[in-house]
Parts: structure tokens; sequence; C-alpha cells
């Protein structure tokens, strides 16, 4: 065990003479060069950690000998090349970890059948090839990261009989076809992150079925449909974004059931009507983005019991009526866009409004800020306000 040290240079090829060696830890170093092809020699090894270090050029050939790991960590180099295909040739491997280098080809065919895997991260690299049948059935994994590929096919149904899963992680792919509902099986589910590939269809209502979720990224898609109502009985969810797709109808009043969503972000889609006042049951929300859809009517009052809520956009739809004016008792709020709307009368007078942009409320119907003289007060139309602005301070600096 030699790990988070300050080594550095090669690994030498003289470590092959320790024939028995079981576990090889050279983790967090700076260690450089390629991985000498003698590695293979040492058949008897269980773990191997190589994680943080600079080590370059493609694996040799000779991994393949390696049939006794089960556990391959080489997270956080510079390797290049294709990953070692017979990886799981000795039916043994559990965790294997490959993330943030720069290896190119297809996902070895040994992990198809490699049943005793627990964990798998293979994240940003630039793999290649088709994930519809890339993997199989594995009934101990917790974890899978393949974000940040160029892995295209379809997201394969038989991750939902990987009764024990509880992140899976396939964003920033080219992936197509449906969300499968067989997701809805992986009861264990706590992360699912299908973001940023081009996936279409309706959200599968047997994703209200992941009572552990706390965490559903699907924004950057093509889906469409309305969201299902069964979201809002996922209790523990703490983050949902669906932005960017095509998803349609109203915003289901179901979604107040999130009580403990932090992040809710729906920009970017075709939502219409008013936004449900059950919404203001998620009072531990802190960031709240409904911008650059079709929703109207009044901006609900109730909104303002969000007391945690730290950043609110509704700009780039069509809200009437007026701002609400408890929105200036939002003590956590910093950053607020009404913007693009049909909002008029007084913008509330608190820190988050008062140090807001005017780019934050231009076109709307007629918003305004209120300005008290000693004997009356009146309401400046705010191009005007954030125009005079630097005449309205100046006073103040000078005396």
């Amino acid at each position: 065990m030699l790990s988070n040290n300050k080594l550095s240079g090669i690994i030498p090829t003289e470590i092959v003479k320790l024939s028995n060696l079981e576990v090889l830890d050279l983790s967090i170093n700076s260690l450089s060069g390629p991985l000498p092809a003698s590695i293979g020699n040492l058949t008897n090894l269980n773990e191997l950690a190589l994680l943080q270090n600079k080590l370059n050029a493609s694996l040799p050939l000779t991994m393949d000998n390696l049939t006794s790991l089960t556990s391959l960590q080489l997270g956080s180099n510079d390797f290049t090349g294709q990953l070692p295909q017979q990886i799981c040739g000795g039916g043994l491997l559990m965790r294997f970890s490959a993330s943030e280098n720069h290896f190119i080809g297809p996902i070895s065919t040994s992990l198809k059948n490699c049943s005793s895997l627990i964990r798998l991260r293979l994240q940003r690299n630039e793999l290649t090839g088709n994930l519809t049948e890339a993997f199989g059935i594995y009934p101990n994994l917790d974890h899978i990261d393949l974000s940040g590929n160029k892995l295209y096919g379809e997201v394969s149904s038989k991750w939902g009989q990987c009764g024990n899963l509880t992140s899976h992680n396939i964003s920033n792919n080219n992936l197509s076809g449906s969300i499968p509902p067989a997701f809805g099986k992986a009861t264990q589910l706590q992360v699912l992150d299908l973001s940023f590939n081009h996936l279409s269809g309706r959200i599968p209502d047997e994703l209200g079925s992941l009572k552990l979720l706390f965490k559903l990224m699907l924004s950057g898609n093509k889906l469409s449909g309305a969201i299902p109502h069964r979201i809002g009985m996922l209790a523990d969810l703490g983050n949902l974004d669906l932005a960017e797709n095509n998803l349609s109808g109203s915003i289901p009043k179901e979604l107040g059931g999130c009580s403990k969503l932090l992040q809710l972000n729906l920009e970017n889609n075709k939502f219409e009507g008013s936004v449900p006042w059950e919404i203001a049951n998620m009072n531990s929300l802190q960031n709240l983005d409904l911008s650059s859809n079709l929703l109207g009517g009044m901006i609900p009052p109730q909104l303002a019991e969000m007391q945690r809520l730290e950043t609110l956009n509704l700009s780039h739809n069509n809200f009437s009526g007026s701002i609400p004016s408890d929105f200036g008792e939002m003590k956590s709020l910093t950053m607020v866009d009404m913007s693009f709307n049909q909002l008029e009368g007084p913008i509330p007078n608190s820190k988050a409004f008062r140090d807001a942009p005017y780019e934050a409320f231009r076109n709307n119907k007629g918003l305004c800020v209120m300005q008290q003289l000693q004997y009356f007060s009146f309401c400046l139309n705010a191009a005007f306000y954030f125009l005079l602005l630097p005449l309205l301070i100046w006073p103040v600096l000078l005396f």
C-alpha cells in the first residue's frame, strides 16, 4: 500500500518479482509513463489501484492475464487506447473504474456477462459503440456511470432487473429511443440521470414507483407529453430536472407532494396554464426555474411561503397581474427574473428585487418601482427607473 504519497517517475518493471502480490495500491501519487507490460505477470493480483496519477499511453494487452482481479481502479489518469477486452475474464471483477481518461472504442465485451460487478465507473472518456446490448443483468450492481462518452443505441430494459442498483448515470451521450418503463422495477434507485441524450417519447408513469429516488435528471432530450402525476409521490426527491424537452400540458399539482425537493427545473418546455399553488408545499425548495414555457395567469402568492428559495426564474411566459407583494418578505431570495411576461404594478421592495438588473424586468406590461417623497409616494415606470437610477443615487452619495 503506497497510496497518497509523493511518488513520481515510472512504475518499475521489477515489481513483477513480487509474484505472490495480491494488492497493489499506487493511487494518489504523481506516477507517469505507461503501465509496464510485465504487470500481466502478477496473476495473483486481487486489487490494482492506480487512480489519480499521471499515467499515460495504452494499457498493455497483458492486462487480460489478470483473471483474479476483484477491483481495478484506473480513474483520473491520461490513459489512451481501448479498455482491456477480457477485463472480467476470470468472472470475479466487482469494482472497475476507468473514469476521466482518454479511452476510446467499445466497452469491454467481457463486462456483459460479468455478473459479479458491484460498481462500474467509465465516465468522461471517449468510448463509442452501441449501448443497447453491451450490458447484461447484474444482481449485485450498485452504481454505474457511463456519462460523458459517445455511446449510442437505446437504453436497455435490463437495467430494471438490477435489483440493487442505486445510481444509474448515462448522461451526455448519443442515446435514442424511449425511457424503458422497466426502470420502475429498480426500486433501490436513488439517482437516475439520462440527461443530454436524444431520448424521446413520454416519461414513464412507472418512475413514480421509485420511492427512494433523490435525483431525477432528464433534461436536454426530446421527451414529450405530460409530467406523470405519480412523480408527486416521490417524497424523498431532492432534484427534478426536466428542462429543455418538448413536455406539455399543465404542471401537475401533485408535484407539491415532493416536499423535500431542493431544485425544480422545468425551463424551455411547452407547459401551459397556471402554476398550481400546491408548489408552495415544497418548503425546502432553493431553486425554481419555470422560464421559457407558455404559462399564464397570476403568479400564485403562496410561492412567497417558500422561505428557503434562493433563485426564482419565471421569465419568458405569459404571466399577468402583479408580482405578489409578499415576495418582498422572501429573505433567502438572491436572484429573480420576471422578464418577458405581461406583468404590471409595483416591483416588491426587497434586496433580491432591488439588486436585480433591468433585464430581469424588461418586456412586461407595466412594472414600476415605488418612490417615496415627503408627502406622497408614486410608482415610477421600471424602464425610467433604471434609466434614472444613477441620478437617483447621486444625491444620496453627495450628501
